[in-house]
């Protein structure tokens, strides 16, 4: 995290003007840190985005996952630049849309001769990916940032808590630009004592791995239980 913050911070900012010497050295300690090679490192200017990092970690042959680098599987494409497909979905996510689809006919008894779709096919069409953030008269186009939406009901309601839950090993939300956001969350300093924070040794889906399953539930079941009734303590 300092290294991220200081260091590598630097190193990027300083573009152009970054020494050869420099260069190298942020180099191997980010092979340190990640296990990608250096001098692949270096030919990536320093920036290695997720896709990328799935697919050389572990060679040509072998892709890491973006929701969970636990998982591995064999590489689409070799000579590909990114990752083509992501091994932790193609691993157990059938499990997952098998027990929907049971739980939805058998229990809740809904859904007959409709199909159940994993993947969102046609939103991408319809959705306009815009956002109104608040005091904006319009929706603005760019990513969507929902910190302020947040700092924003946090000053309105200042008995409002927040608890974060994250996989160190999910690439979807990587688990230190979480931390860094809140960090720079526009709030006073009184209210950030409402934010909590708990990392578990797993991806995207917390519950993926066993005894995190158990962490998690204790955790959220903690945090509801002492925000009832508004106490907060």
């Amino acid at each position: 995290e300092t290294f991220a913050i200081t260091d590598y911070l630097q190193a990027l900012a300083a573009g152009s003007t970054l020494s050869a010497e420099r260069k190298a050295e942020i180099a191997a300690k980010l092979h340190g840190y990640t296990g990608l090679p250096a001098d692949y490192i270096e030919r990536a200017n320093l920036r290695v985005n997720g896709g990328e990092f799935e697919k050389t970690l572990m060679g040509s042959d072998v892709t890491t996952g973006r929701l969970d680098t636990r998982f591995a599987g064999p590489t689409i494409d070799p000579m590909s630049k990114e990752a083509d497909y992501d091994p932790q979905s193609a691993a157990i996510s059938s499990a997952y849309v098998s027990a929907f689809n049971d739980y939805v006919r058998t229990t809740l008894k809904f859904g007959e001769h409709k199909t159940y779709k994993a993947e969102m096919f046609d939103v991408d069409k319809v959705w306009d990916m815009l956002h109104q953030p608040p005091g904006s008269l319009s929706k603005v186009a760019g990513p969507v940032n929902v910190m302020p939406d947040l700092a924003v009901a946090m000053k309105q309601n200042p008995n409002l808590k927040v608890q974060l839950n994250g996989g160190y090993y999910d690439l979807a939300t990587p688990y230190f630009a979480a931390v860094y956001e809140l960090q720079q969350l526009p709030i006073q300093s009184a209210l950030r004592g409402n934010i909590e924070m708990h990392f578990y040794t797993s991806g995207h889906m917390v519950y993926a791995h066993e005894p995190d399953l158990k962490a998690l539930h204790a955790n959220v079941a903690a945090f509801i239980e002492k925000t009832r009734n508004g106490s907060g303590k």
